[in-house]
């Protein structure tokens, strides 16, 4: 069977969609987990972790929170882990203890926060209860 000018033209065309739809610019962010963290961790957080946490609650922070980690994440972004007593996991729960524990490692840990960070926060049984990106 011979293929019609028509035919060659349809077959050319969907030749160029198949291979440009397999063609996208990625970068290494692309592939970047939006954390490094794990969904579970121990109910105990480390000792310069708990350390940090004290310093928090001394400062007003809440008391719930017995361990406040800093690493470094995707991009050289600032990691968060906070182990909190606190069972609840709701939207403004979090909000209020993103708000307060961020103020409290800019103005007084000197951590810088300007091109964002990412957070983990774990509850009293060790389970991830939040995990924010906020990269800038």
């Amino acid at each position: 069977m011979k293929a019609t000018p028509r035919t060659a033209a349809v077959l050319a065309c969907a030749g160029v969609v198949l291979v440009l739809s397999g063609c996208t610019r990625t970068t290494d962010a692309d592939h970047a987990p939006a954390t490094a963290g794990p969904t579970a961790t121990t109910t105990v957080a480390p000792a310069d972790a708990a350390r940090t946490a004290g310093r928090y609650t001394r400062s007003g922070g809440a008391q719930e929170v017995y361990g406040i980690q800093q690493g470094t994440g995707p991009g050289g972004v600032p990691l968060l882990t906070v182990w909190t007593r606190d069972p609840d996991g709701s939207a403004d729960t979090f909000d209020r203890l993103k708000v307060s524990v961020t103020g409290f490692l800019e103005r007084e840990e000197g951590i810088r926060l300007n091109r964002g960070y990412l957070l983990d926060v774990f509850g009293p049984d060790g389970s991830l209860q939040h995990r924010l990106d906020a990269r800038l």
